[in-house]
């Protein structure tokens, strides 16, 4: 396959009725690569399925079939990561019922989130763990793969409550996220002092901060590292535009721009894995090519961040 189709081509061919069985023998027969949670080992794919943005208004709509293709092109095709939040509309909710219907809860590695603090307020730890009762209803099951704290809102209460959990058996991994750049300080320093397994963070070719200071810092402490926002939300495409791919995209097997945009992201050394969401089937069979094949190494990437930073910024 040519690497010049643009997504959309991509996208328009695998969603063919004859296309669509020949990509999936041909991704069954290729593994996703994973990598290690660094805290116990366990390996995990690197390309996952996060449920804001359209996965959350899909399922606000209560026209669910689109997410039920979704999360069963993500569990067919070896992904396992499902990242959600209480914050995210129906998501949780709706992701619960679809699993636990199609008989695939088993296979997902569930990671949700706690916040129940206001604005930059204390938390109530009751109003926390009520919360967190919610997400075991929602999801169905007695332990929970990851719960972090969203936002670093009030880390003490809903760190302390999650490092309880952890300890009764209940939730097997705990974490801290921020998709706030002003709270990165705060993340260095919680970083340092707390024993976390999971960090969740904001990542993109064209968003490259965290690579300062945060993911050095989550390499040398052990913690395993979410991407999220992969795509800069829509960003990226914008900025590419209907440009084709570069003929050196061939060299890591990237067939698409999310490929291209994903392998940069999980080729990271610290990445454990990408959450992008989506509410296309389509767009998952896609997003599952970024963690196949032949990854970019550190010239390569290099050569990706100046291809990315030479475009014009979207509008």
């Amino acid at each position: 396959m040519a690497t010049t189709l643009s997504r959309r081509d991509w996208l328009n061919w695998i969603a063919g009725p004859l296309a669509v069985p020949f990509v999936a023998r041909l991704f069954n027969q290729e593994k996703m690569l994973t990598r290690p949670i660094p805290s116990s080992g366990e390996q995990l794919p690197v390309i996952g399925l996060g449920s804001s943005a359209t996965f959350a208004k899909t399922a606000q709509s209560g026209d669910i079939a689109d997410l039920r293709e979704v999360m069963m092109t993500l569990v067919g095709h070896g992904g396992k990561i499902f990242d959600t939040a209480p914050d995210y509309g129906a998501s949780e909710a709706v992701a619960g019922r679809i699993a636990w219907e199609a008989l695939i809860a088993n296979k997902i590695f569930w990671a949700t989130k706690v916040n129940v603090a206001p604005g930059n307020g204390r938390a109530n730890r009751a109003a926390a763990m009520a919360q967190i009762d919610r997400s075991f209803r929602r999801i169905r099951k007695r332990r929970i793969d990851l719960i972090q704290v969203h936002n670093l809102g009030d880390v003490a209460t809903h760190l302390g409550l999650l490092k309880d959990l952890r300890a009764q058996g209940r939730v097997r991994y705990i974490g801290v996220t921020t998709t706030l750049s002003k709270q990165y300080d705060d993340l260095v320093k919680i970083m340092k002092s707390e024993p976390l397994d999971f960090i969740g963070v904001n990542y993109a070719v064209d968003d490259r901060v965290v690579e300062d200071s945060i993911l050095p810092l989550a390499r040398d402490r052990k913690f395993a590292v979410l991407a999220y926002a992969p795509f800069g939300r829509t960003r990226l495409f914008h900025r590419v535009g209907n440009r084709p791919l570069p003929d050196w995209a061939a060299e890591f097997d990237a067939k698409t721009w999310a490929q291209f945009f994903l392998k940069f992201v999980v080729s990271h050394p610290a990445i454990l894995a990408a959450t992008p969401a989506t509410s296309q089937a389509k767009n998952m069979l896609d997003n599952i090519g970024g963690g196949l094949g032949k990854m970019p190494d550190e010239a390569t990437r290099k050569r990706m961040a100046a291809l990315v930073d030479a475009l014009p910024p979207a509008t």
